[in-house]
Order: structure tokens, then sequence, then C-alpha cells
């Protein structure tokens, strides 16, 4: 161990002259758990609610997204769907429609939009998962009836019950070319769609969005052989940013080709600045604790004055001294850190194996305790801002001391 260091981790374990020094010292250790602990346990909650609306928001959204740099539609006589189906991993690809609708039921309206999706969605595992109703996720049966798959937030605003076996919906879309403003029928295509089944996921795609079979959208907006995007769903152990610039490179500079964040990029960006937002927070608040390392590394500059004449006496120079006192305050920091991160990852793996703190009773949600999430690359940071605090701190602090030392040397 270096002499420096020795020297400093007896002083933080041995008994100072004056006890007013130890409570200090404890204190400032106590603090700076204190920061320490509050940073792992909100970054680990921040990251358990982000996983929570990724899971919520990957069930509907696809693995992959394709969709045209310029204008809205795509060809899909000219577009390559068989060479996207080839690539490995590649499950399912869906070409889609999305448009803004009005829809209309029991005497009720709400606008939103309107998605056209092929066959092939009837097949994916977790979009079954969140649908609700008496027929699961059915867009047509063998008579070639349609259906329609409302949100919950739609169906609830509607009044739809999709138990109910004579539950429909009435779709409006604009009128393509010649649109009368003064007539709602020569402003607008419709038709009415039995409803089965409802999904339930994230809760602005709940109130706006309702699933259609492609073939009867395309009828409806009058288009031909076009779509808005296609829809990539790929096998669940597949490599997705491998699959995205095999997909990127099928398709050339003409599209744009998009995974599950950067599809809700706006989203996913408010949670991660929210999260950045409280880190930089509470590190005010770290810092603010370390001031009570100021405090106590002065006071032991102080009671320690004689041990640092005799170790000049014994040709120690200011150079050693202050590596003492800097490596003090430092191991005061480091101590409480490793405290606190310690404390608070008991506390976050507790949470995420057994779920004590409860949203409450009485409530619909969606998970029942409150969410966590440790990741190593938390706590490195947590860990390494206490470093730059502590190590910070304790370098102002004995530098300015032993400046107003020298100074008072030399007036002498």
């Amino acid at each position: 161990m270096r002499l420096p260091l020795f020297i400093a981790n007896r002083y933080l374990l041995a008994k100072k002259s004056h006890n007013l020094i130890n409570i200090i010292t404890w204190i400032s250790i106590l603090g700076i758990s204190v920061g320490s602990f509050a940073l792992i346990v909100v970054l680990s909650a921040f990251n358990g609610l982000e996983k929570v609306i990724s899971s919520m928001n990957s069930r509907l959204t696809p693995d992959l997204q394709i969709a045209p740099t310029k204008g809205k539609t795509i060809d899909l006589t000219a577009f390559p769907l068989g060479q996207l189906k080839e690539i490995q991993g590649v499950e399912y690809v869906v070409p889609t429609i999305t448009e803004d609708a009005l829809f209309r039921a029991n005497d009720k309206q709400h606008i939103g939009q309107v998605k056209g999706v092929g066959h092939e969605y009837q097949n994916i595992d977790r979009l079954n998962e969140i649908i609700f109703g008496s027929e699961g996720l059915q867009l047509a049966d063998d008579e070639e009836h349609s259906f329609a798959v409302p949100g919950a937030g739609v169906a609830w605003y509607l009044g739809i019950n999709a138990y109910n076996p004579y539950a429909m919906v009435r779709v409006y879309v604009p009128k393509r070319g010649n649109a009368s403003l003064m007539s709602l029928e020569n402003s607008f295509n419709s038709d009415v769609l039995t409803v089965r089944s409802v999904f339930s996921t994230e809760q602005e795609q709940d109130e706006k969005l309702v699933l259609v079979p492609f073939e009867w959208l395309s009828e409806l907006l009058e288009y031909e052989n076009k779509a808005n995007n296609v829809e990539l769903f790929i096998l669940p152990n597949a490599d997705a940013n491998k699959i995205k610039k095999a997909v990127q490179a099928v398709m050339g500079e003409g599209f744009t080709v998009k995974n599950q964040q950067e599809q809700q990029e706006t989203l996913y960006r408010i949670m991660r600045s929210e999260k950045w937002a409280v880190y930089v927070i509470l590190t005010f608040i770290l810092i603010l604790a370390t001031f009570n390392v100021v405090g106590s590394l002065s006071m032991l500059m102080i009671d320690k004055r004689k041990d640092t004449e005799i170790l000049k006496s014994m040709g120690a120079d200011n150079r050693l001294i202050q590596k003492i006192f800097m490596n003090e305050g430092l191991l005061i920091s480091v101590a409480g850190g490793i405290i606190g991160l310690l404390l608070g990852i008991i506390l976050v793996l507790l949470q995420q194996q057994f779920g004590f703190v409860k949203f409450g009773t009485g409530g619909n949600y969606v998970v029942d305790a409150y969410p966590v999430l440790l990741k190593l690359k938390d706590v490195l940071l947590i860990f390494a801002t206490i470093l730059v605090v502590g190590c910070t701190s304790a370098f102002l602090t004995v530098r300015h001391a032993m400046r107003k030392e020298n100074e008072s040397l030399k007036a002498n």
C-alpha cells in the first residue's frame, strides 16, 4: 500500500483527538451514502418504467418498419417483398395502410386512425396476447366477412362491447379526388365492420387506432397495389440490427428502415431526458453532501498538524502531505458511495424479485408493483460520479488549506 493511502486509511479509522471530527466524518459518509442510494434507486425506477412501456409498445409496434423517404405511398408492384422474406431471421413481411378516420357507433363518434393490415397479423403470437373479445385477433372469416379490431380506448369512446355479436362500427375516410365540403357523403368514403374483439396496449394507441383488413381499407381509400409502410416481424432470437442493415441494403436510399425505438423516438427521448434530468438534480444533492467532506477534511488537517510537522522533519514534502489528505477525502467519499450503492442494489434486487412496494389496491394497473431494473452501467456511472465529486472536493480543499498554511509561514 502506498504511504499516503496507508496514512490516510489510519486517519480514517483511528480515533481523533476531538470527538467532533469523528462525528462530522461519519455524517459525511452518511450524506454520500444517502446521495448514492437515491441515485441508484431512482435510475433503476426509470429503467423499470422504460422497460414496461417498451414491452407494451413492442407488442403492436413492428420490429422494423420500411417507409418511403419521399411521398406517402409505396408501389407494391415494384416492391421487393420476396427479397425481404428471404432475409434470414425475418418471419413476416406485412404491407400496411394508415389513414386518419372518423368512427361512428351507438350514436357516438370518435376521430382516430384506421390501420389496414394483412392476414399475417392473425398469426403473430405477441399481437394475440393483447387481444380481448370473443374471436381473438380475427380480421376476416372463411366467408370473407371483414372485422374491425379497435383499441380499448376507441371502443370505450364509442360504447362498443366486443362480446356483443351485433357490435359494429362505421369508418369514414377522406375521399380522393373530387370531394365536396358541402356533403359528408361526397367528402368521405365509408363502410361498416363488425367488432368481435379489441386490443389493449399503450394508452395513446388504444385511444386512436383501429385495425382492419388491408384489402378492405385499400378498396375504401381507392388505393390500388399501394401501401404507406411495410412492417417486418423477426424471429425471437434474431439480431434486429443485423437484419436492419440487410433490409436497408435491399431497399436502397429511397426508403428508411426504423427499429422499434426509432418508430417511437419522441417517447423514448422524453423518458431518457427525464431520467438524466433527475440524475443531474440528484448529483447536485450529492455535491451538497460533499460540503460535509470539506468540513471534515479541513478540521482533520488542523487536528493532524503536529503529525504533518513530524512527517516534514522526517523528509516529507508538501506534495506528500497533500496526497495524504486528498486520499483521506477520497476514502470518505468512496466509503459513503459503496455503502449507499450496496444498500440501493439490495433494495432494487429485492423489489425486482418480490415486488414488495405495490401501486396500491383497487386500481387497474399494468403491473402490480413498482417496476425497477438494475443496470451495470448506472452503477458504474454513479460510482464514477462519486469519484469525480470526491476527488474534486478533496483537491480543492487541500490545495486551499496548503496555500493558506504556506502564506502563514511566509508571513511569520
